[in-house]
């Protein structure tokens, strides 16, 4: 029989239908204007600081809609912005450093719809604006660090050469002076480093009628390192972004030793601010054995060692010397250590930093390996309003013995479970270079003005409507099928849209409205097919039969060229291109669905396996 779906197609259908309207629900509700507050490691939010926190906001007169837990922290839900900015403050000053509080804005979809993994689309920069965070670079560290490194090994290499001194100590943040006993060692001694120290200025001096050698790092190779520092601080953040799900994120350059961080339409600041704010570096140090023996902890270190305590508060004497950083580190996953059958983390290294690494470790088989986890957070300055100043902690995380001469793979072992897992999604995720911390966050608006995008929606609403009435005054009840199976393209789109993730913008919009006009444009080379085949003679069911088989194959090589191009442009494209790319490949496979099985399920509904005399296709 002609035009008859079997009825477990129309099921089909009416489920996927059924599941779009369910998905696309959360985008009607809006939000509210939203506080989340997160513990950092170590704290916990009691039912005590819940209590706390909805007093601090009675006493204020600032009106919330509630105060909810959440797996991470706190929600809480206020009526409008200025509630909201007000209470940010007060809650901030009450809990202090140990919390992190965040602006938020918290979707008011039903819990029924939550439960079912349903969200509304993410909405960008340009159309509802996002969170601005702006980070300060430990420039100065890293260039530091980089120094200390070069200190060890000039020890390392003056020593290898027999060459004595009496003294190698930092001048600054770029500069070491090594001062010796007599002009002929100072000789042999700049005679080896010219040769071997590329990147620093070597010049002779005598103080105190002592011989010195002052190495200064060149200033091109300071601007180097400075620049290398901040592309790679970037590289990581964006890294991190990326483990939040968060599409059309800014991450830029601001200055000499600023990053910018803009993540649009995200709907968890606070994970996002800690995830950001984990300005964690890691760096692998020997234990120091022989210098310890005589050494106690609380008094000072012997020369080129460092007391470092792990969490438990057990002193560790290490070396200063690092032997590597997290930035070297190109894969860590969570494995299991065959011997003792307790979690471990498997690091694979690559890149820069490898062959000291093996060096060491061949020449140390038996010895302490320990890596050092090193946070900078800002703090308030006492007195001050609105002054941070960045403290560091550096912990022991994680100290084992050196088994076999370890090379591109190899294990940290002495963790628990919990702690392996946090250690490897840090590596993976990638060791900033430099401390950064976060010196100011905000609330950005729409970058288009809501005047520019009122107008915008407003447009597509009309365009939407236009086509719409053509559709129904052209092919009369043709029409309003295709106008039916348009709409279910749009709830299809829009659900595909919140499911996967994807942040909406302007040229994203773009793509929903041409998504519409190639939707239409199949059920026009569809019908003006049937009415074809009606002029030539034959029955309405054989014409709705041939206008649909006849037309398919024209509508999936048009919109298979089209969908070809869009993923082109996903690949290649960033920021507004992608967005534009995103919705136009979904809306070609979601129109290529209601456009065909779609409008001809309800015309089969409609006209199929009857009789009939004529099909009212319009004029």
């Amino acid at each position: 029989m002609l035009n008859k779906y079997p009825k477990w197609k129309y099921y089909l259908l009416l489920g996927i239908l059924i599941i779009g309207l369910i998905y696309s629900a959360p985008n009607l509700f809006g939000e509210d204007a939203a506080l989340q507050v997160l513990p950092v490691p170590g704290h916990t939010l009691s039912t005590d600081i819940q209590d706390n926190i909805k007093q601090t906001l009675l006493d204020a007169d600032l009106k919330f809609k509630s105060v909810q837990k959440e797996d991470h922290g706190l929600l809480i839900r206020f009526a409008d912005q200025a509630s909201q900015m007000k209470a940010k403050e007060l809650i901030s000053e009450k809990l202090g450093d140990n919390y992190i509080v965040a602006l938020n804005l918290a979707p008011k979809t039903p819990q029924w719809l939550v439960m079912l993994g349903a969200k509304p689309m993410r909405l960008g920069l340009d159309l509802r604006g996002g969170v601005h965070f702006l980070m300060e670079v430990d420039v100065a560290g890293a260039l530091d660090r980089r120094v200390d490194g070069e200190i060890s090994d000039l020890r390392n290499e003056l020593r290898e050469n027999k060459i004595r001194y009496s003294q190698i100590a930092k001048t600054d943040e770029t500069g070491v002076v090594i001062t010796f006993d007599n002009e002929d060692t100072l000789e042999k001694a700049q005679s080896l480093l010219n040769k071997w120290l590329r990147d620093f200025d070597v010049t002779q001096r005598v103080v105190d009628d002592k011989p010195q050698l002052l190495l200064q790092m060149k200033p091109s190779v300071v601007l180097e390192t400075r620049n290398y520092t901040l592309e790679q601080t970037m590289s990581t953040l964006r890294n991190r972004v990326n483990e939040l799900g968060v599409a059309e994120a800014i991450v830029q350059r601001q200055g000499l030793n600023h990053i910018v961080v803009e993540l649009p339409g995200i709907q968890d600041t606070a994970r996002a601010k800690d995830i950001l704010g984990k300005t964690a570096t890691l760096e692998f140090h020997l234990h120091a054995k022989e210098e310890g023996e005589n050494a106690k902890p609380g008094h000072a270190a012997p020369p080129g060692t460092k007391w470092y305590f792990d969490k438990d508060g057990r002193p560790f004497l290490l070396k200063k010397r690092v032997i590597l950083t997290g930035e070297s580190i190109t894969g860590a996953m969570v494995g299991t250590d065959d011997q003792t059958g307790k979690p471990a983390v498997v690091v694979r290294v690559g890149g820069g930093g490898l062959a000291l690494f093996k060096k060491t470790t061949i020449e140390n088989v038996g010895h302490l390996l320990a890596v050092i986890y090193i946070e900078t957070k800002p703090e308030k300055v006492a007195g001050e309003d609105k002054v941070y100043k960045n403290k560091t902690n550096e912990t022991l995380i994680s100290i084992a013995t050196i088994q076999t001469a370890l090379g591109s793979n190899f294990q940290i072992t002495g963790l628990s479970l919990t702690e392996a897992q946090d250690l490897a999604l840090l590596l993976r995720a990638g060791a900033l270079p430099a401390a950064v911390s976060i010196v100011e966050e905000r609330t950005v608006g729409p970058s288009l003005g809501q005047e520019n995008i009122r107008l915008g929606i407003i447009s597509i609403e009309v365009g939407f409507a236009l086509v719409v009435i053509a559709m129904l005054l052209y092919y009369s009840v043709f029409g309003i099928i295709a106008n039916l199976a348009l709409f279910i393209n749009v709830v299809l789109l829009v659900a595909i849209l919140s499911l996967v993730g994807a942040t909406l913008t302007l040229p994203g919009m773009a793509g929903i409205v041409l998504t519409v006009g190639m939707a239409v444009d199949a059920n026009v080379l569809i019908f003006e097919r049937i009415r074809e085949e009606l002029r030539n003679g034959m029955s309405p069911q054989s014409a709705i039969h041939a206008g649909f088989d006849h037309a398919l194959a024209t509508i999936i090589d048009a919109n298979l060229t089209t969908l070809i191009v869009g993923i082109i442009l996903f690949s290649i494209g960033t920021g507004p291109v992608r967005g534009f790319a995103v919705t136009l490949c979904i809306g070609i496979l979601t129109s290529l669905l209601t456009a065909t099985t779609g409008t001809r399920a309800i015309v089969n509904l409609v006209y199929g396996g009857r009789k009939v005399q004529r099909l009212r296709i319009g004029i």
